[in-house]
């Protein structure tokens, strides 16, 4: 069973930068793919970023692109989310999934059977 351990949210004005932090710990297996989501109030649960543990190769949508950066320490076994440039809408609980196996859409939270508990993040003007 892997468990998922995110930290480094908070509150910061528009514009400012934060680095978000997941540990994994306790699976047997590697994890294949790792990414965030992020939920705000009253919304569906977005993909914001993932990356393929082995070779570190990462994806992320239009929305995030350019503003923030996903990234691993193997030896840590640890996922970072770097964001720059925060903007109100960037407000939401962020969480990190993993999945041991490849997935087909890894934009789909399902395709995710491993998940952290969350760390907020909001941007105030």
């Amino acid at each position: 069973q892997v468990q998922l351990a995110e930290s480094g949210g908070g509150l910061v004005h528009a514009g400012d930068s934060l680095k978000l932090s997941c540990a994994a710990s306790g699976g047997t297996s590697r994890q294949y793919v790792m990414a965030w989501f992020r939920q705000a109030p009253g919304k569906e649960r977005e993909f914001v970023a993932a990356i393929w543990w082995d070779s570190g190769n990462t994806y992320l949508p239009d929305s995030v692109k350019g503003r923030f950066t996903i990234s691993r320490d193997n030896v840590l076994n640890t996922m970072y989310l770097q964001m720059d440039e925060l903007k109100l809408e960037d407000t939401a609980m962020y969480y990190c999934a993993a999945t041991l196996q490849p997935v087909v859409t890894i934009v789909h939270p399902y395709q995710y059977p491993y998940w952290g508990q969350g760390t907020q993040v909001t941007v105030s003007l």
